[in-house]
């Protein structure tokens, strides 16, 4: 007898699909394709030496240790590395204001499970990070989308969305943002805009979760302070902090942290007691040693100058390949690691993607990065990666391809 086991399935997992980006990636197994497609840092900005000295000597010092389980909420001496870390940008938060998580993505799961019932709303750009999308989708949430604008969030277009939503009675539970060099656009929002959206968050009482893994990846422009300072600088309360050491330090490690008030960084480690436990502990020291024993500040000034290079040869082919008469647009960011491209509205980017697959070369069509009513003509290109001649021919197989689907 076979079972059924569809019917068996929670409400929440019945129709939930996963991460279609993921289920993209299995279709580039051919290596003569140049894949602009993943958001992955460079092998080349690893600090493979020094993670190999310090590895070395911890597991020679304290294997017995290092390879136990370890505290639910994080290692102290990472969490006081990442309170000194997060002073370097004017942030303050003590050790109950912290969760070790295991990566970005374990945080934005720990947000949505904390947050939301069926039903509830998130608002959120469009387009925006389908990491997040596919997180706070287990929890089945109302998606409620505003376009975002060339200096960030639409704040107008989310105070009118929150209305309308108060007026059908729908709880709105967060304000989801990735404020700096957001995936997948880009786009930066701006210091008036970052106000803004304090005084939206204040006057309608609702969080706002703050999404930074790109934040230290500026190459051109002033930084402007996170949202999370803002906050404390008006004495409040409101913003909920989610970052990883995967575009800090390396993306295998696995290892991020959620900031926020002690009340919801408690009971997000309570969750994590029902979830993963506790994160690596090895993986954490590593991270700890970046913090403290590694020279960061250099470290990521390198990897600035390695991405602004390879971002300009990209914008610069991008400019060549891509005459006005293609009707081809693409976003210039100042930091981060993609841009978003439009194609033509008679051109949906999925079909593209396959077609783009035979001229060896791959994106990630757009339509995955909204949570509702998806745009179909854009897609979103990685630049950190390949490597520099790879980028030049990526855009000129991309050019051909886009120019023979035309005709």
């Amino acid at each position: 007898m076979q079972q059924n086991w569809m019917s068996r399935f929670s409400d929440n997992i019945r129709d939930y699909d996963g991460y279609a980006i993921g289920k993209l990636f299995k279709l580039l197994n051919d290596p003569a394709t140049i894949s602009l497609a993943g958001g992955l840092p460079s092998p080349d900005t690893f600090l493979k030496d020094d993670l190999q000295r310090i590895s070395q000597r911890r597991l020679q010092e304290d294997a017995d240790t290092i390879m136990q389980y370890t505290d639910i909420s994080g290692e102290m001496d990472l969490i006081e590395a990442v309170i000194q870390f997060l002073k370097e940008d004017n942030i303050n938060i003590s050790k109950e204001n912290i969760v070790i998580t295991s990566s970005g993505q374990q945080g934005l799961d720990l947000t949505g499970r904390l947050f939301l019932n069926p039903a509830d709303a998130v608002i959120l750009d469009r387009p925006t990070f389908a990491g997040a999308i596919v997180a706070f989708q287990m929890q089945r949430p109302i998606f409620a989308g505003v376009e975002i604008e060339a200096d960030g969030s639409d704040i107008e277009g989310f105070d009118k969305k929150i209305a309308e939503l108060i007026r059908q009675n729908i709880p709105v539970k967060y304000i989801y943002v990735v404020p700096d060099f957001q995936n997948p656009t880009g786009i930066s929002m701006s210091l008036e805009k970052r106000e803004a959206l304090l005084d939206l968050s204040y006057e309608y009482d609702i969080p706002i979760v703050e999404d930074s893994p790109y934040r230290s990846l500026r190459y051109h422009g002033d930084n402007l302070p996170a949202i999370f300072e803002l906050d404390q600088n008006r004495k409040g309360d409101h913003v909920i902090g989610v970052y990883t050491f995967s575009k800090l330090f390396c993306p295998g490690m696995r290892v991020g942290f959620n900031i926020g008030p002690k009340a919801v960084i408690g009971k997000m480690a309570n969750i994590k007691q029902g979830n993963t436990l506790n994160s690596p502990k090895y993986n954490q020291d590593m991270c700890a040693a970046f913090l403290q024993e590694m020279d960061w500040k250099t470290h990521l000034e390198n990897c600035r100058s390695y991405y602004r290079e390879k971002l300009a040869i990209f914008l610069n082919t991008m400019q060549d390949y891509f005459p006005e008469e293609m009707g081809v647009s693409w976003t210039k960011p100042q930091g981060g690691l993609f841009l978003w491209a439009t194609v033509p509205e008679g051109i949906d980017t999925l079909e593209l993607f396959y077609e783009a697959i035979k001229f060896k070369v791959a994106f990630v069509p757009g339509e995955v990065f909204y949570g509702e009513n998806p745009a179909k003509n854009h897609m979103r290109i990685n630049f950190s990666y390949p490597s520099k001649d790879q980028l030049t021919e990526a855009i000129k197989r991309l050019a051909d391809c886009i120019k023979k689907y035309q005709i």
